[in-house]
């Protein structure tokens, strides 16, 4: 048994963490990575405009508080009433479908000088395990581009355009472009052993965050190992047929070469009855093209990382941050061992 003592003594000697992303997926990562060390920073996209997050934006103003919610509630260490209690959504009324955890940032903004400013004094309410960071302050819409050349603005508008369209997200973009990234953002990043990227909806979630001005650039000039984290699915009305290396194609096409070394994917069969249910919303369980992935100069990890619990096919998050930490420091091992040889060889060549 670890005494409290020696599990945060393990958080504080971890390494330092950018996860980059939003929605369930990163959040789901970090409630498992907040276990292994507490120099943790999520970077999350402020793109949303959809659901309760696009109601308080459109009414009041303010960056969507829903992707940095749910991260807050990951990274939370308060009581469970207390995370059931930010979880909470009225079921009725003018607040119908509004969480309470968006109510109270969008409260907190009211407070503050500025969104950062009030999703760090959210963090401190909650003694949250690391940080949370909106990747810009700057109001930013999603536009999709499909390959017909079809457009469409605003990212909870993606989804039935795509289905319109019938054809793949050629790329997306923010509008306006290039905004400025949040400071500490690129600190993080910079500053990183670890970065990031996913899991979460590939051009709604992760992409998103690479189109802030800096993100991409940071990410590629860092000597920090960088993962991405493969989806469990397929995903309807975006990434419909798409494969392992697909996703890590649009990653690059977008953060271009660099932005990704080690590609981590399931490898764990789903439920039939879960396979066929998510059938029926043109959805399947991720192929791993490994010729493909090998091509693009991408290593590849595969573990068995399926959580099929409540009825839906995610990363389980506690197999998902044992095969992180296991492959950082597999990879730093490696890599601090190939510096030494080097320098054993240098030295005896002089």
């Amino acid at each position: 048994m670890i005494h409290e003592s020696s599990a945060s003594s393990r958080c504080a000697a971890g390494p330092k963490i950018a996860a980059i992303g939003g929605g369930t997926g990163l959040s789901t990562m970090l409630r498992g990575l907040k276990k292994y060390t507490d120099r943790l920073t999520a970077i999350v996209t402020v793109a949303d405009d959809g659901g309760g997050s696009g109601v308080l934006r459109r009414e009041m103003g303010i960056l969507p508080p829903g992707d940095v919610r749910q991260c807050m509630q990951a990274l939370a260490n308060t009581e469970p009433v207390m995370e059931q209690l930010l979880g909470y959504r009225f079921p009725e009324g003018q607040l119908k479908g509004q969480s309470f955890g968006n109510l109270l940032l969008a409260a907190l903004n009211g407070m503050a000088g500025s969104f950062e400013e009030a999703v760090a004094m959210m963090g401190q309410v909650l003694a949250i395990s690391g940080r949370v960071l909106p990747v810009t302050n700057a109001d930013v819409q999603l536009e999709a581009v499909f390959e017909n050349g079809a457009r469409v603005v605003g990212e909870s508008h993606i989804f039935n355009a795509k289905k319109q369209q019938d054809c793949r997200i050629h790329h997306v973009s923010l509008v306006p472009e290039h905004p400025k990234a949040l400071p500490d953002a690129l600190r993080a990043i910079s500053e990183a052993d670890l970065i990031l990227l996913g899991p979460g909806s590939l051009y709604t979630s992760v992409i998103p965050n690479l189109l802030v001005d800096g993100v991409a650039d940071t990410i590629r000039a860092s000597h920090a190992q960088k993962f991405y984290i493969c989806n469990i699915m397929t995903q309807d009305g975006e990434t419909e047929g798409y494969t392992a290396a697909d996703h890590l194609e649009a990653l690059q096409r977008h953060g271009r070469e660099g932005i990704v070394d080690l590609c981590l994917a399931n490898n764990a069969p789903i439920p039939r009855e879960l396979a066929a249910r998510y059938s029926e919303e043109d959805a399947e369980l991720l192929r791993v093209d490994r010729e493909r992935i090998a091509e693009l100069g991408i290593a590849l990890a595969e573990y068995p990382l399926l959580s099929a619990q409540g009825g839906y096919a995610r990363h389980d998050p506690e197999l998902l941050a044992r095969a992180v930490m296991e492959l950082y420091r597999e990879r730093t091992v490696r890599i601090y061992r190939g510096t030494q040889q080097y320098i054993t060889e240098e030295q005896e060549w002089k």
